[in-house]
């Protein structure tokens, strides 16, 4: 069972969750590293990061923040500031560690963590995972997670606005 650490606990720096890291291995675990905007969290994010977790010992996931995000989805995300989305994430008893980086693709993270598995969703092709290459060269392994059908937080954020352009449509008395 993961420790009742304070979700404070898990979110760090990038030098702080490295050293957490270089101790786990140490001690012979073996950590697990994924990424992702993790703008709405959703059942599919949850079961993901349950799989991912059970790859190995200790689970870090990488943020994309704020910045990243909209150039990644556009200029309307993310929904949650990357504090947000961080706090939710380090709240889940799968992950250990909550780092936010601001570069396009987690290559530098992965690279500077130097994790013993790299977990990507199933959606992704082998040859486009970055970062995979740097986990095989010291020996590690790539995991590719089934993906729930149906979870999107693409398709949460279309389905939200959509609703709520009904509901201001249907108020009485607004004009156009």
């Amino acid at each position: 069972m993961a420790s009742a650490r304070s979700y404070r606990d898990k979110v760090g720096s990038l030098a702080r969750v490295r050293r957490a890291v270089r101790a786990a291995q140490r001690k012979g675990q073996r950590v697990v590293f994924t990424n992702g905007c993790f703008d709405l969290l959703h059942p599919g994010h949850v079961r993901y990061l349950a799989a991912a977790r059970r790859a190995g010992d200790v689970l870090v996931v990488g943020v994309n923040s704020d910045r990243s995000v909209r150039g990644l989805k556009g200029p309307g995300r993310p929904v949650q500031t990357e504090d947000a989305r961080a706090e939710v994430l380090a709240a889940l008893q799968a992950v250990d560690h909550v780092v936010v980086f601001d570069a396009p693709t987690p290559l530098g993270l992965i690279a500077a963590l130097q994790p013993d598995v790299l977990a990507k969703g199933a959606d992704w092709a082998a040859d486009q995972i970055v970062g995979a290459d740097v986990v095989r060269a010291r020996g590690g392994k790539v995991v590719r997670v089934r993906i729930v059908p149906g979870q999107s937080t693409t398709r949460l954020v279309a389905r939200s606005r959509d609703a709520a352009g009904a509901t201001e449509r249907k108020q009485p008395g607004r004009r156009s």
